[in-house]
């Protein structure tokens, strides 16, 4: 059981106040604002361990960097190609697909994560 730090509730607290999924230099630019002494490699610590704990989610996307997730149930997202950002897709989540993977290619599977990927309506409305 994780210790629950003032510092770790005020990442918590920050990650929670996004409506993105924000990564670890832009927690920290937030942070910054009102607690100057919370050092990065504090940040990028205690995001790692509220991850493990399963407090909040992690977010790996190929050829970009890790990015943090308030939401810990099993979701969708979406990251637009013009402007990177990561956006929730509140559609129904497909049951049973670790299991059709697992039975048809003998794999075992503990995660998986899926990311559509296209534009977004803001970067849609510029175009």
């Amino acid at each position: 059981m994780q210790r629950n730090t003032i510092q770790r509730q005020i990442i918590l607290d920050t990650l929670k106040n996004f409506d993105t999924h924000p990564t670890v230099d832009e927690l920290y630019l937030e942070i910054q604002k009102t607690h100057p002494a919370i050092s990065k490699t504090t940040i990028y610590r205690n995001l790692r361990q509220l991850a493990k704990g399963g407090q909040i989610g992690q977010v790996a996307l190929p050829n970009d960097v890790e990015r943090y997730d308030k939401r810990t149930e099993p979701h969708y997202h979406f990251q637009c190609k013009v402007c990177s950002s990561l956006f929730d897709v509140d559609i129904e989540v497909v049951h049973g697909i670790h299991e059709q993977v697992e039975e048809k290619h003998g794999f075992q599977v503990d995660e998986h994560n899926i990311i559509f990927k296209g534009v977004c309506l803001q970067c849609k409305k510029k175009m």
